[in-house]
């Protein structure tokens, strides 16, 4: 295996079938394609429906990036894939064509997390991770705050959502709102046009001294708000609330992350997952850690949702590091916890 191994990388955890492909951190491929549109009609993804996207959309998605990057089959060193977490039957069809490229072209396999590659990826754009680095993980379906000795390796958890991930709020706030799945990217927009100040939400947790996220609470206020005012005939501003409840969300993920940097002495904060893409929980970031003296770093909005690339990124450095190779009879776990970087 050459010294930068072309280390190919499958995501299947949700809705999106990834395939990226890299060179140690310089990124060759980035190929997606999605079944949300699927999923929109039912206000959220079907496990069924996304299992089924995958199997028919891996092999052409594969195809794609070796023409991207200019590359063949033979050229591959090494197969990287999300073991878990995620959607049972989702990742079983990712692993299960990991584990046919692997032994087909006779190369290794690495089984990864799903939580960690999004931790990883941020490498393909900022360079190598500091050590140590504060990893606030934000998504659909998680919403963590790590400690990252080092991603290849060790990485510790210190906080989590007790009830609804940040994304998964946005979801069903926006279905109060009337508008579109997902609710993040639609949310964001509305927000523009809206005032965060304008209605006073819940904010879950902000100062319970823990690093635990809650965001079932303000869900639900933003539910009954709208409701009472629906009750009452009154016109309701979605700009206004948009606003308000991202505001809100924003407000106390931005809190705990600059509280789990001052508690463990580190002056990197690196923010993931899909709704790192936000612009306001950017922005709001920002102020915040120029105004702390921390570092942060936010990879692009196409690096933040679901992808290979991430992955890939991640089986480069456990190859880098000298991690021994996944058996075959890897299982896909939907619960991996984050601590096990690697299957």
């Amino acid at each position: 295996m050459r010294d930068e191994p072309l280390v190919l990388g499958i995501e299947t955890s949700c809705d999106e079938t990834g395939v990226g492909i890299v060179r140690g951190h310089t990124l060759l491929a980035n190929t997606i394609a999605s079944s949300v549109e699927q999923h929109a009609r039912f206000g959220g993804v079907v496990p069924e429906v996304a299992s089924r996207a995958h199997l028919e959309a891996m092999t052409p998605t594969v195809e794609r990036a070796l023409e991207q990057a200019g590359l063949r089959f033979a050229d591959i060193d090494a197969i990287a894939v999300t073991a878990g977490p995620g959607l049972s039957g989702a990742l079983l069809v990712g692993v299960a064509a990991a584990k046919a490229y692997s032994l087909g072209l006779g190369v290794p396999l690495y089984g990864v997390n799903h939580l960690a590659a999004h931790v990883a990826v941020d490498q393909l754009e900022h360079g190598a991770l500091p050590k140590p680095c504060i990893a606030m993980l934000v998504s659909g379906g998680h919403s963590s705050l790590l400690l990252v000795p080092d991603v290849a390796k060790d990485i510790v958890s210190l906080g989590s959502t007790v009830d609804d991930a940040a994304g998964e709020a946005f979801d069903k706030v926006a279905r109060v709102l009337g508008l579109p799945f997902p609710g993040g990217p639609y949310i964001d927009r509305a927000a523009q046009d809206g005032s965060g100040t304008a209605i006073a939400f819940p904010r879950g947790k902000h100062d319970d001294g823990t690093l635990d996220f809650s965001f079932s609470g303000l869900k639900t206020a933003v539910a009954r708000w709208v409701e009472a005012r629906e009750r009452n005939g009154e016109s309701i501003h979605v700009p206004d609330v948009a606003a308000s409840f991202q505001e809100a969300v924003v407000d106390v993920l931005t809190h705990k992350a600059l509280q789990a940097c001052r508690r463990h002495g580190v002056r990197d904060l690196l923010i993931g997952g899909g709704v790192a893409a936000n612009s306001r929980l950017r922005a709001l970031a920002q102020e915040r850690c120029d105004a702390a003296g921390v570092r942060l770093r936010v990879p692009r909005p196409g690096l933040c949702t679901d992808n290979g690339a991430m992955v890939a990124t991640l089986g480069s450095d456990l190859v880098a590091a000298g991690v021994t190779p996944s058996l075959l009879d890897i299982p896909a776990d939907s619960s991996l916890p984050i601590t096990t970087v690697h299957v």
